[in-house]
């Protein structure tokens, strides 16, 4: 049985600088007794020969290689390009600067 009382549940309220009314007060000490219940219950199972795990199946790297495929064209690239010049994107100017 957990020991999360109203008057913990109003303390850790003043800790956290949260107002909590009674019906509040009542619903949250519930729930925290229930939680640290569960996490008591989990302290109970686990033991000293069971490795800790971050992900309950082995993960692998599913990237490609990285390797240089078929490359496009100055041509291909800026065929949709609002406006370019000189081989380039021309944008216009931001935050005020001018070029």
């Amino acid at each position: 049985m957990s020991e999360i009382t109203p008057e913990l549940v109003r303390h850790l309220g003043v800790l956290a600088r949260i107002q909590l009314d009674d019906g509040e007060v009542e619903r949250l000490t519930g729930q925290l007794s229930a939680i640290v219940d569960n996490i008591a219950k989990v302290s109970e199972v686990a033991t000293p020969d069971v490795p800790a795990t971050s992900h309950p199946i082995p993960l692998e790297n599913v990237f490609r290689p990285d390797v240089v495929g078929e490359m496009l064209t100055i041509a291909q690239v800026l065929q949709n390009a609002p406006d370019a010049t000189e081989d380039r994107f021309k944008v216009t100017a931001i935050l005020g600067e001018e070029q």
